[in-house]
């Protein structure tokens, strides 16, 4: 699947990741948070890894119920080890 990523920068130089399917906006939901775009058509695929801090299966299933995957509060990376 083609996704087009996003970061966020927060709080103690963490950032998180939204994932959205090629062509498709930005969800009316998230839109008006401090997203920029970080990869534009990138091939995001369910080969086990994970991709800007998100587990492909748990990002699938995320598309597939809302149109976008975000990354866990859990799962938040430092700037400097993002992808």
């Amino acid at each position: 699947m083609k996704v087009d990523v996003y970061k966020r920068s927060e709080d103690s130089n963490l950032c998180s990741y939204l994932v959205v399917p090629t062509e498709k906006p930005l969800p009316q939901e998230v839109a008006s948070t401090d997203w920029l775009v970080h990869e534009l058509n990138v091939d995001f695929e369910r080969d086990g890894k994970k991709h800007f801090t998100l587990n492909p299966e748990d990002a699938f299933h995320q598309i597939g119920e809302k149109g976008y995957a975000i990354s866990h509060l859990d799962d938040r990376t430092t700037d400097t080890d993002a992808h």
